[in-house]
């Protein structure tokens, strides 16, 4: 085995690995002690909301698998920063709407669409789309409607607390910052690593793997979600 293929590898199982261990640590939700927290605030708290929506969105493993498949194939920095920018608008308009106005969906089967996202992306990145049924969605308008179904997911971890009225419409616009800050310092960690891979020299003989185990994941993540639904 070549020296540049040994090195993408082992690229792929430190991504493999940070993604193991956020879903691990942090199993997406708020913790009891974050809970607590917001809970007994008993108004404005901006530097603590902004802090736990940020933290909320780097361990997020589900917003970061789908994120990590939307950037896997940009090379350039403003086709970046226009996915990016759909995704952030999508999840954003949801997480507001859903707190605010109290549209209240169910967290387990928002969350087991979430992972379909993850299958999705990874299946369009495979070509799978044109190559077995001879068309394919409008990308851009996928990852924004997409976006709009993880900021239901950020909503439900919220909706689940008892959230202090007063100070709640700026507290709820400082966490959704927060996410925003979160995603932003997630990218450029993904951004590292595949220009890391690419950098090997073998990125586009090795894409499709690295993009199975993305589509696999995201069943992973479904299917554990409607266990919770029907089960728990």
């Amino acid at each position: 085995m070549s020296k540049k293929v040994t090195i993408y590898l082992k690229g792929l199982v430190i991504i493999g690995a940070l993604l193991f261990i956020a879903s691990t640590v942090f199993a997406h939700g708020v913790t009891d002690r974050d809970a607590l927290f917001l809970e007994q605030n008993p108004g404005m708290a901006l530097v603590a909301f902004l802090y736990l929506g940020a933290k909320h969105m780097i361990t997020g493993y589900d917003h970061l698998l789908y994120l990590a498949g939307v950037i896997f194939f940009l090379y350039r920095s403003r086709d970046i920063a226009l996915y990016v920018t759909l995704f952030a608008v999508g999840h954003s308009i949801t997480l507001l709407t859903g707190v605010l106005a109290e549209i209240n969906v169910n967290a387990y089967i928002v969350d087991a669409v979430i992972g379909l996202s993850v299958v999705y992306k990874a299946f369009e990145n495979l070509d799978g789309f044109r190559r077995y049924f001879g068309f394919q969605l409008n990308p851009k308008s996928a990852v924004f409607c997409f976006g709009l179904v993880h900021g239901f997911g950020l909503a439900t971890k919220l909706q689940g607390l008892h959230l202090s009225e007063e100070g709640l419409v700026a507290n709820i616009l400082s966490f959704n910052l927060g996410v925003e800050i979160g995603q932003l310092m997630a990218l450029a960690v993904l951004l590292i690593l595949i220009n890391t891979l690419r950098s090997t020299g073998g990125f586009l003989k090795y894409a499709p793997l690295f993009n199975v185990g993305l589509m696999f994941a995201g069943f992973a993540l479904t299917n554990y979600q409607l266990a919770g639904f029907f089960f728990a």
